[in-house]
């Protein structure tokens, strides 16, 4: 099968691209999805025509923040009171029952 890609993107063929992802289309798949992937690319040629000059890329239309508390070190569980929870340990590990499915 032949490949009716060109490196400007100006034209895709959805049946070429099928093939190599191992679908199986119709012919009104095919007819369906060659419209909406033209009408996709008729888009991108309309945004490569905007001036974007002097407008630095972001990876969001408004500012994040981070909602999260600040990372301090606190106090934790002494290591001989945590291992009163194991159900057995050996050399200051936990050991538990393995889970197999």
């Amino acid at each position: 099968m032949n490949a009716k890609y060109s490196e400007s993107a100006e034209h895709i063929d959805v049946r070429y691209v099928a093939h190599l992802a191992r679908l199986h289309l119709d012919d009104a798949e095919v007819e369906q999805f060659q419209g909406q992937l033209d009408d996709i690319l008729d888009y991108i040629k309309k945004l490569q025509e905007l001036d974007v000059e002097g407008i630095e890329p972001t990876a969001h239309a408004i500012p994040i923040e981070n909602v999260l508390r600040e990372d301090v070190t606190r106090p934790s569980l002494e290591h001989e009171k945590a291992m009163k929870n194991a159900p057995a340990e050996r050399n200051r590990e936990f050991i538990v029952p393995k889970i197999l499915e």
